[in-house]
Parts: structure tokens; sequence; C-alpha cells
């Protein structure tokens, strides 16, 4: 058996637990019994960490299969997997580790599973280094769901760092295939929303200076345009310890969706997370793609699933993206062209990144 299976080099490219989330989707959803070593050979941690051995066995789990080296520190696991079947079934990260995170590695294998399912994931909600909940919300859903399928998000309740506790409820029907997209048209911003939010034992006034600095910042680059950015308190029996932040989204005449966020911590004053936030949209903004920087490389695996051809244009492409597209090329017949898009203010470094997706049918329907 072992002769058959696909080895991954876990250490390579951005070399953290994207590469696992990736490949143990797609082994799962081809039937590619998968070794991967050196798991996040070069973090500060090496190894699988609470989060990432969570989504290793919610994507067992949904398929029947086996998973060797599934412990907390692991740097090498072997998954052979099974059938996709669908249904009720929880990942519990135990940690402030993000449910965002989860979701990525389980929805790309429930699109294909033989009946409807339920995945209630448990951890972190606005996580560091992962997408906000709200983000996966207000940006991912619309957006994947031109792959032409949708899914239900439901917040029962928020966790922050460092005991988490949130839970999101997520729920999906398969489908026979998916459709490919085209972003390739940014448009114009038509308007600008978001939330600040606060929880547990910080005061309300924090939200409002987020949202107020975010504001000022945005308008010191775009005049006309207004911006609704609500000020929040989580009310306390949806939320679980003591969290804050914000998340401020551009939507274009063409339907694009980018986004900037931060969190707060202690010790950081408001007006800087809302500042962060500003900054990072209008970054997002200025380099005319129709994708930010987070959704980028999210689209990677839908892309080389679909059925035809999908265009995205983006900004630069981030090594999250490099790295998706090849492993995403190394363990599907997709093939992936990214090209600098050739535009008449060619000052905006941007991209297209095309890809021919192995049209991926669901067995099961």
């Amino acid at each position: 058996m072992d002769g058959d299976r696909v080895e991954i080099d876990g250490g390579i490219m951005e070399g953290g637990g994207q590469i696992l989330r990736v490949s143990t989707a797609l082994s799962c959803l081809l039937g590619l019994p998968l070794r991967v070593r050196r798991i996040r050979a070069g973090r500060s941690q090496p190894g699988l960490r609470p989060q990432h051995l969570s989504g290793l066995e919610i994507v067992r789990d949904l398929c029947d299969g086996k998973l060797n080296g599934g412990e907390i520190g692991s740097t090498e696991i072997t998954f052979t997997p099974g059938k996709i079947k669908g249904g009720t079934h929880i990942a519990d990260t135990k940690t402030a580790g993000s449910v965002c995170l989860l979701m990525q590695v389980a929805m790309p294998c429930v699109l294909f599973a033989a009946s409807p399912s339920e995945l209630h994931l448990k951890g972190g909600t606005n996580a560091e280094m992962a997408p906000q909940i709200d983000y996966t919300v207000m940006v991912f859903k619309p957006i994947v769901e031109k792959f032409n399928f949708t899914f239900n998000c439901d917040i029962k309740r928020r966790g922050y760092y460092p005991q988490g506790g949130g839970e999101v409820v997520l729920q999906m029907s398969p489908v026979k295939e998916l459709s490919p997209i085209n972003l390739t048209e940014r448009g114009t911003v038509t308007k600008i929303y978001g939330r600040a939010f606060v929880a547990g034992a910080l005061p309300i006034k924090l939200a409002k200076d987020m949202s107020a600095a975010a504001v000022r910042c945005i308008r010191r680059e775009i005049r006309d345009l207004y911006i609704n950015i609500q000020p929040v308190r989580e009310p306390d029996d949806q939320a679980v310890g003591t969290g804050s932040g914000i998340i401020i989204v551009a939507e274009t005449s063409t339907g694009c969706l980018l986004a900037g966020s931060s969190l707060g911590k202690r010790g950081k004053n408001a007006d800087k997370v809302g500042i962060e936030a500003a900054e990072m949209l209008l970054q997002n903004l200025k380099h005319g793609g129709t994708v930010d920087d987070s959704l980028q490389d999210q689209l990677i695996i839908f892309m080389a699933l679909a059925k035809g051809v999908s265009r995205v244009k983006s900004g630069p492409i981030t090594l999250h993206t490099q790295t998706a597209i090849h492993f995403a090329e190394q363990l599907t017949k997709a093939k992936f062209t990214v090209t600098k898009s050739e535009e008449e203010d060619s000052s905006n470094d941007t991209y297209i990144i095309e890809c021919q997706g192995m049209g991926m049918i669901n067995p099961n329907l």
C-alpha cells in the first residue's frame, strides 16, 4: 500500500498548516492515500498543533479514513481516506485554534459527500493568523458561493484567545460538480461597511474608538463614500472570554468584496486596531484586484476542483497562494497559470490566476 502513497513535504514554501489542509482535503476527495512529512518544520513549535489535529480528525471522521501519527507535536502523518458520507460531526480544538481553519479543510470534502452535513466546529472564532469568522461570513461566503453551492454558517458562540470556547455550526448539502468562476472586473467601490466589536470585560467605547479611527483613516483616501462601521458589544451569553476587533468590507459595482481586519489585544490602543484594519483595506483596494490577500489562497482548492476554466484577478500573489497552487497541482489534474495583468494602468501590481479545473464529479449523486 505504501508504494501508492502520495508523499508531501510539509516543510517547503509557506511551510505551515495550510499544506496539511489542502493536501488532506484533496486526499479525501480523490481517494489518494497520503503521507505528510516535516509538518510545520520551520515553525517555532514544529509539528501538529491542536487545531491542525482537529482538522485532520474531522476529515478522517467525514470519510471513515485511517490516520496514523495524529498526536500533538507529530511531524509526520499517514492518512488513508474512505468514502465521504456526510452527517453530523464535531471538531473541537479545545483551544483558541481557529474554527475558520477547520472550515477550510472540511468544506471541500463535504461538498462531495453522499448526504448533507452538519459540522459543529469549536475553538476560536476571532483568532490571530487566521480569517475572523466575520470575514468568513461577510466576504468568503458570498464569493465562494459563486462556484455554485451554498452553505449556512451559524455563529452560536464567539470565543477568543487564550481559551477559545466559540462554536460555529456549518450546514451544507453536497453538489454534483462545481462551476468555474470569473472574477476579473473590479468595478468601482460603492460602499464600505463593517463591525467593530468588544466582548467580555471591555466597554463599548473601545468599539466606538476603533470604528471612528478607521473611518478617519479611510476618509483621507476616499472622501465621497458613506462609511458605516457599526460598534457592537457581543451579548454575554454568545461570547466566551474577552476580545475585541474590527472588520471593514468594501463592496464594488461588480459584486467584489475586499476587506481589512485587525484584532485588539492587551496594551494595544483601540485607535491603532482601527487604523490597522483601515490601512489593510486601502492596501487591498490599491492593487486593483478583485479579491483581497486573505481570499486569494482560499479560492485555489475550489478552482482546482471546478469544471472548466476559472479566472481571478488579484494583487501580488501571496506565499500562501503559491503554496496552495503547488499542492493542488501536485494532487489533482488541475493546471494553474499566473500572469501579470496587462492593463492600461501598469502601476498596478495585478495578476490573473487562471485554472483549468479537474472537473471533480460527486460519485455519490
